[in-house]
């Protein structure tokens, strides 16, 4: 009888604990990522600096290049810069924009990316996507995932807490993301990947039920595993779809709709969920979700983020258009601004009973 297996896109390496940054440099010495310590090194051009100063001495044969900001264009400017320099992988160093730009260009260049993470604010430190702002607003860019992943939780301590909490608000949509998933396949028979759904859920069920803080190295160490889990779900699955449902698209629909004023990805997404949870009408799993995220100091109203109802109740109405060809149960809702805003009452309610 055939033994059928796939082969799942992951990284070689992934470490995740305090002081991890130290041995980066026998990490990249690997010689599945860099036997001639030819490397070329993106970091932003402020906090970078700092552990440039720390790594450099270490990685006498790197390349280091400063990434202003998360567009396309430093993007893209990246990549000809190290374009035929014969290194042997491109290490993104920073918060996320630093490492989605740095997947983009290594993609580009068909060079192997590894991420050191110093934030936990989303999924996208092990995903094969790129967010990156472009002229229309910000754009999903489908690139390989990092052949390392480096979280030092001793740097992510460091970092603005506000980022660390982002990422837990990021995490624990993937519930909701999930329950969209296997509404569109009740509905209209989208095929759900078995093995992403899992390991998306699982990643988001270990951060919502971790009784730990962000002062924590062991929620710490959950949290960024469960990131890392959700960038590989969605290698699995080919898309965001294990990450991604009407939480991001109303978080979406706030990049949009208010370019200038949108919170951190993870703060939106969680609020999204929160609310789109109870939509389905999971109510005791919407309240779990907003208790969670309140312990967590997250945002669960639209004051709390600096939109007023309204504001919410058109990011809403618009969400769907965001992802045109996606079925959530904002889709399946079909709500008129009318019902979108007796169903935020019906949700605020609820958090001031």
């Amino acid at each position: 009888m055939p033994v059928l297996t796939r082969l799942i896109p992951s990284p070689v390496v992934v470490d995740i604990r305090p002081g991890a940054m130290d041995d980066l440099a026998g990490l990249l010495a690997d010689q599945r990522i860099s036997s001639s310590g030819r490397l070329s090194i993106a970091v932003s051009g402020g906090s970078g600096q700092a552990l440039r100063e720390k790594l450099a001495p270490v990685l006498p044969d790197a390349d280091w290049y400063a990434v202003a900001d998360g567009t396309i264009d430093s993007a893209v400017r990246l990549a000809d810069e190290i374009k035929g320099k014969r290194y042997d992988a491109v290490v993104g160093l920073g918060g996320g924009k630093i490492i989605d730009v740095a997947k983009y260009a290594a993609a580009r260049v068909g060079l192997p990316m590894v991420a050191v993470a110093t934030n936990l604010s989303h999924d996208g430190i092990c995903s094969p996507v790129s967010i990156l702002d472009n002229d229309n607003g910000r754009g999903s860019y489908g690139v390989p995932t990092p052949i390392a992943m480096v979280v030092d939780l001793d740097v992510i301590r460091d970092a603005p807490v506000r980022f660390v909490r982002s990422g837990i608000g990021d995490a624990v949509s993937n519930i909701s993301a999930i329950a969209d998933w296997e509404l569109s396949h009740r509905v209209n028979g989208e095929p759900v990947d078995g093995l992403a759904a899992a390991m998306a859920r699982t990643a988001g069920e270990a951060v919502l039920r971790h009784p730990g803080g962000v002062g924590d190295d062991e929620f710490l160490t959950v949290l960024a595993e469960a990131l890392v889990l959700s960038g590989i779900a969605m290698s699995i699955s080919g898309d965001t779809r294990p990450s991604s449902g009407a939480c991001h698209e109303i978080s979406h629909a706030f990049d949009l709709l208010y370019p200038k004023r949108s919170a951190l990805h993870g703060e939106q997404v969680g609020f999204g969920a929160a609310f789109a949870m109870r939509l389905r009408g999971a109510e005791e799993e919407s309240l779990q979700f907003t208790e969670v995220l309140r312990r967590h100091g997250l945002p669960v109203l639209p004051e709390e983020i600096g939109f007023t109802v309204d504001e919410f109740v058109r990011a809403v109405a618009y969400a769907p258009q965001t992802r045109p060809g996606r079925f959530t149960i904002l889709e399946h809702l079909d709500l008129s601004t009318d019902q979108i805003r007796d169903a935020y009452a019906d949700y605020a309610s609820t958090l001031s009973s």
